[in-house]
């Protein structure tokens, strides 16, 4: 614990799945051992048994409890009703700091906040992007209306926090030049997902983690891997982790090609499992902020591959034989062929694991992120 004084911290998101989630629970964990009380506030109506499971990982550490509403993904008339159950929630646990996470988390925070502060109770307001709203289009009318409203708030905000520098610069070409307080803080991971995970013996070469939809690319997955095994005149073997809306588009598509029995399909899974399980992990998104998956994965001792998107290339480093030109399936299986047939690939194309250590370690970005807040309350 620091020399500081302890803060009250609430962390607001929307949905409690995928990277938001996993970076609040990191978050909240190292907060709550630096000795600050931690709750959290998201959305009653989605995660399953999966994300129940995690709940209760982090629970010992949620002080100031863990608050669950039901809260709408897009704009509607019933965020009146919940923005007002929220603040009362928001009010009787006395917050130092609301952070808010994606667009729906950082309205709430900031307009509570911002109430809270009309009524004279100073509380800190902050604000994470983590991609959402950003993923819209300036030339379309909904981007132009999402992008306006995320000016109109930067007005109630105290502070933003980005994840990466890619979501910062994307920030200021769509919503504007940053008029508050701002860093750039890296996801990060625990100490735990640091060690090592040993290779089972029938681990498959390649391994896809993710939402089974375009935009993270399990078609250019799918495509990519039929062409390394033609490059190497060989069969291999992958693995698809996940769930989602075009599932079926997927499996038809390697029903299709013969490859039925050579990429095995799972619903979600302890990711750890999955990296023993594993050679070498494949991100071929099309779009993406700063996916936690490069992380994990670099963090376990795997191989990574991914697609030249978003802030990839802060953790792979500009250049790199292990970026991919997102969408491409040839270069893609060039790579793929590669990691896999050239010695010392891995360790000629990925970071030092010291020095990503030192950078994307939960540790660091939960002290520059406290740091940050308890500048904000002068403390």
């Amino acid at each position: 614990m620091t020399d500081d004084p302890p803060l009250r911290i609430l962390h607001c998101f929307r949905s409690p799945v995928g990277g938001i989630f996993r970076h609040v629970r990191d978050l909240a964990m190292e907060q709550s051992r630096a000795g600050h009380a931690v709750g959290i506030l998201c959305d009653s109506s989605t995660g399953g048994e999966h994300e129940e499971r995690l709940f209760q990982t982090i629970m010992p550490y949620l002080s100031l409890g863990l608050t669950r509403m039901a809260i709408d993904r897009s704009i509607t008339p019933r965020d009146i009703p919940a923005f007002w159950r929220s603040y009362k929630e928001i009010r009787s646990l006395q917050p130092d700091v609301l952070h808010g996470h994606g667009a729906k988390g950082g309205a709430m925070a900031r307009l509570a906040g911002s109430l809270l502060r009309v009524n004279r109770y100073r509380v800190s307001r902050l604000y994470t992007p983590h991609g959402g709203s950003l993923h819209f289009s300036r030339g379309s009318w909904s981007g132009r209306g999402v992008f306006a409203l995320e000016r109109l708030q930067e007005w109630f905000t105290d502070g933003l926090i980005f994840v990466c520098d890619f979501e910062r610069r994307t920030y200021e070409e769509k919503v504007g030049r940053l008029f508050r307080r701002h860093e750039v803080v890296y996801n990060g991971v625990g100490e735990a997902d640091f060690e090592i995970v040993p290779e089972s013996p029938d681990a498959v070469n390649f391994l896809y983690v993710g939402m089974l939809r375009d935009l993270k690319g399990p078609d250019i997955f799918v495509d990519a891997f039929a062409k390394t095994e033609r490059l190497l005149k060989r069969p291999l073997s992958a693995m698809m982790i996940g769930d989602g809306p075009q599932k079926q588009k997927y499996l038809d598509m390697m029903t299709s090609r013969g490859l039925g029995r050579r990429i095995t399909m799972l619903p979600a899974m302890n990711i750890r499992e999955a990296f023993a399980s594993s050679q070498n992990v494949v991100v071929p998104s099309r779009a993406e902020s700063m996916p936690y998956i490069v992380l994990e994965a670099l963090a376990a001792g795997r191989t990574v591959l991914a697609s030249d998107v978003g802030g990839i290339s802060e953790v792979l480093g500009k250049g790199s034989d292990a970026l991919i030109p997102p969408g491409d399936s040839d270069a893609l299986a060039k790579a793929m062929a590669e990691s896999i047939t050239v010695p010392g690939w891995k360790e000629s194309h990925l970071p030092d694991r010291e020095k990503f250590h030192a950078i994307f370690s939960s540790k660091t970005m939960a002290s520059r992120i406290t740091a940050l807040y308890q500048e904000l309350a002068g403390r």
